[in-house]
């Protein structure tokens, strides 16, 4: 029997499973898709994240960013990174080089699905595998956690984000988020001639629609895009709680509010370290608190930005406060970085 059965082969299940292995236990994934693994994402790491992979031993090319920048048609605010500069890498490189990370150190990627989970007092079962312990880094709509019935509704309005890259020269060395009434569009140099752009939006519709709402933007892309758009949604995902017996959610599985504030990568990085402590310690109701206490400034910050964005007379007030106020835009990024 292995020590912890990992389902999902993206970065939240890969950090894991090497965490695992860097903890002396023996860790196998379970992922049916062939590397490199692609999803729609903003594909901007924080100075944290950036900093929890070179951790890992892992490091990624991509382009260095030096802050966030946000703008409307009137307001720019800028708010450079204290802790060093975060990294634009494309969704597929971050995958790869964990990947590849992982089989430096003996992990086992099997090519199958999880089916049905089952538990005992000692040991899970799924994916054909029996171990003491199971991750399930199965993404936004993690078919464990809905199988052991962790979810919980949401009755607030679902937004989506569409993502698509551009062959065009970088202009800028941030992450650029720009606000209209009904949209957000986050622009992220990725490389010499790359950038990605992803929209988050509540409202259904095709790409170039959402990217029309941002004219000043629309102009500086060239007319054809490089790579087909991708979505995900619904963004938000509430969880009651991120243990179940012996099974532990980590990564988007374990709960997401939304792409606002970019920390996905980050907060997957630092829960992947938290559920193999438990692991670990032979102590998995431990990481329910754990989870909450890394997660929790994120949490907090993202709500707070999001429940702005949801009332039409507050939002159009973020980027004008924003710009209005330097330091405090300054120190709130700094606090997510």
């Amino acid at each position: 029997m292995i020590d912890l059965l990992v389902v999902g082969g993206g970065p939240a299940g890969l950090a894991t499973a090497i965490h695992a292995a860097e903890a002396g236990l023996e860790a196998v994934v379970a992922e049916p898709r062939p590397t490199p693994i692609d999803k729609a994402c903003g594909e901007g790491l924080m100075p944290g994240a950036v900093n929890a992979l070179a951790g890992l031993g892992v490091t990624v090319a991509g382009h260095p960013l030096r802050g966030i920048r946000y703008l409307d048609d009137r307001h720019r605010a800028e708010a450079l990174f204290a802790p060093g500069p975060g990294r634009g890498v494309r969704r597929t490189e971050l995958q790869t080089a964990l990947a590849g990370r992982a089989a430096e150190l003996g992990v086992r990627v099997i090519p199958v699905r999880s089916g049905s989970v089952r538990q005992s007092a000692d040991s899970v079962y799924a994916a054909g595998v029996t171990a003491r312990y199971l991750a399930a880094a199965d993404g936004l709509h993690s078919p464990i956690r809905r199988q052991l019935g962790l979810d919980l509704p949401d009755p607030r309005p679902a937004r989506f984000g569409l993502r698509r890259h551009f062959a065009i020269e970088p202009w800028t060395d941030c992450v650029e988020v720009h606000w209209s009434p009904r949209a957000e569009a986050y622009v992220t140099p990725l490389g010499p001639r790359l950038v990605g752009v992803a929209v988050l939006t509540t409202e259904r519709g095709p790409f170039d629609g959402h990217l029309a709402r941002f004219p000043l933007l629309a102009r500086r892309l060239p007319a054809s895009a490089t790579t087909p758009v991708r979505g995900a949604g619904p963004l938000r995902q509430r969880v009651g709680s991120r243990v179940a017996g012996r099974v532990l959610l980590v990564g988007d599985a374990a709960g997401y509010i939304d792409a606002l504030t970019g920390e996905g990568v980050s907060l997957a990085l630092a829960g992947a370290a938290q559920l193999v402590r438990c692991v670990r310690d032979d102590r998995p109701q431990a990481y329910e608190r754990a989870w909450r206490k890394v997660s929790r400034r994120h949490r907090l910050l993202t709500e707070s930005l999001l429940l702005a964005r949801q009332h039409p007379r507050l939002a159009r007030r973020i980027v004008p406060t924003a710009s209005r106020l330097p330091a405090a835009f300054t120190n709130l990024v700094n606090q997510l970085a």
